[in-house]
């Protein structure tokens, strides 16, 4: 019996649209499905533009954790909101026809004002601001926030000329106004009027109902003006837009890009075409362009680079320059490894003859266990597992996992009542908590440990302005412990880790999800409300 398709959706009356078209197009195909509802952050938080908020992905993190925590299956998103970057074990499913576009006014009354010197306009979007403040540079731009139905009201109820919509917005739930005003010349957010569908990585069920509903041409034009954005290393902070369309009749991919100043004093705008199925360095050599021609000071420029940051984090795990581009704009971060590893060499008699019962807590132990055997050689009858990254990695390269936990009590409860009065082989490191051991002797198992690897403390000197610390395991808190102090707050990725780090810090946060992105929402969420 197929399993229920649990659509994960926000929940502005534009989003359920788009989540009642996800459900009609799989509902066709004759797959059972439900709608869940779940609300963002950028649905919660009306009274700051966007790029203040500090959190990249406003609009998608929440249904990022809850498909993590296995509450839905898949996530409806409008793909200009989602991040370049896709959280870890979350994938692109599908993309489905692109519809309008285009950037449109609603006016308030007329057109008049577009002959005068003073006017109103409203919008939450730097880009849309910057871009109308380049060919308008005597008007002013308000502020505008909340969902369609929101701003409309707002439009109603405020002396403004008019505010900015995306036109497919209001054309999806039918409220696009007789009057309203197509702006060609605004260059479009990346993946504007695109619908993505999220999903777990892994999931074949899934991935094969979504692939059904993928539209090519769309997914081949949004990917390419994603990259130039992410190449530009833009997100909600940097007035970017582009737009990529496939000309049927030449066969080829024109693109057009821009770049903008907030304050729309500065443009650079780059357009090329290429033949189709050539596209492959067109967002590289886009965005390249741009930087050549003073894009990054631009950028720097509009970013306050030199402007002094308020707070000062410290990451005991080095972060890849996307990672700390998530940080909100008054906060420095620092990182470094704590903790360095070494993979032992496994005697080959460990694996000879057919293990009944494995256990594995990291990818680590699975690194390990690969530098020393082919996926051939070994013969693991029962794999039982910490984490779901670690979990992949072992049905990638070594077999089925029969049972998996988010941390090592828990994973040690259920064998305690499953494998009781058995063996268990443990492939762990040479510092390694003693709480899984522990109950499981405590119940009747026989543990065997295989030191897998070796774990080595590699603390570095914190800083005193440092006020808040990056924790993924409790051995980068013994490790920071060395040569640090603990008075700072303790941000850590998950349960074991949190536990840990009360035995020493009075200050103490916890992320929602076990991933390197939720922790840094978690500083952002403490320091920046």
């Amino acid at each position: 019996m197929h399993k229920v398709i649990r659509i994960g959706t926000r929940t502005s009356e534009l989003a359920l649209w788009q989540a009642n078209k996800v459900q009609r197009m799989l509902n066709e195909l004759e797959y059972k499905t439900e709608i869940i509802a779940v609300k963002s952050t950028g649905d919660v938080v009306l009274d700051k533009p966007i790029y203040e908020i500090g959190i990249t992905g406003v609009f998608t993190r929440n249904l990022d954790i809850a498909l993590l925590n296995n509450e839905i299956d898949i996530a409806v998103h409008s793909m200009k909101d989602v991040p370049t970057v896709l959280p870890e074990g979350i994938i692109q499913a599908a993309v489905l026809k692109r519809a309008n576009f285009n950037d449109i006014l609603v006016l308030k009354d007329n057109e008049e004002f577009f002959a005068q010197k003073e006017a109103i306009i409203a919008t939450g979007s730097i880009r849309r601001k910057a871009m109308w403040l380049d060919r308008y540079p005597t008007h002013t731009v308000v502020d505008l926030r909340g969902n369609v139905n929101t701003r409309l009201q707002k439009l109603k109820e405020n002396e403004w000329n008019g505010a900015v919509f995306a036109a497919a917005g209001l054309e999806r739930i039918g409220k696009r106004p007789k009057g309203a005003v197509n702006l060609s010349w605004m260059t479009p957010a990346p993946a504007q009027g695109a619908i993505m569908i999220a999903s777990l990585d892994g999931d074949d069920y899934i991935t094969d109902a979504c692939e059904q509903l993928n539209h090519y041409e769309t997914e081949v034009c949004v990917k390419i003006e994603r990259e130039f954005l992410n190449r530009l290393e833009g997100g909600c902070t940097a007035p970017i837009g582009a737009l990529a369309f496939i000309d049927e009749r030449t066969e080829e991919i024109n693109f057009k890009g821009v770049l903008l100043s907030r304050d729309g004093k500065k443009k650079i705008q780059v357009t090329k075409t290429v033949p189709v199925k050539r596209h492959r360095y067109l967002a590289k050599d886009c965005a390249d362009y741009i930087i050549n021609r003073g894009g990054k000071e631009i950028m720097i420029t509009d970013q306050g680079t030199v402007k002094e940051k308020k707070f000062f984090v410290y990451s005991t795990k080095s972060l890849s320059i996307g990672q700390t581009k998530l940080f909100h704009e008054d906060i420095a971060s620092e990182s470094s490894d704590f903790i360095k590893i070494r993979p032992n060499r496994i005697a080959p008699k460990v694996v000879k003859e057919e293990i009944k019962n494995v256990i594995i807590t990291s990818k680590n132990g699975v690194d390990a266990i690969l530098k020393s055997f082919t996926k051939d050689q070994l013969n693991f009858k029962n794999i039982f597992c910490v984490g779901r990254r670690t979990k992949k990695l072992i049905e990638q390269n070594i077999g089925p996992v029969n049972y998996s936990e988010k941390n090592a009590t828990k994973l040690a409860e259920y064998l305690s009542k499953e494998i009781k009065g058995q063996e268990t082989t443990y492939f762990c490191s040479n510092l390694r908590l003693d709480t899984l051991p522990n109950i499981l002797t405590k119940n009747g198992i026989t543990v065997n440990e295989i030191e897998a690897y070796k774990t080595m403390h590699s603390p570095a000197s914190v800083d005193e302005k440092v006020g808040g610390v990056l924790f993924y395991s409790p051995s980068t808190i013994k490790s920071y412990l060395q040569i640090n102090t603990t008075d700072k707050v303790a941000f850590c990725i998950g349960e074991s880790t949190e536990k840990e780090a009360r035995k020493y810090f009075d200050q103490v946060e916890v992320a929602k999800v076990p991933t390197v992105e939720s922790v840094i929402e978690l500083v952002n969420l403490h320091y920046v409300q």
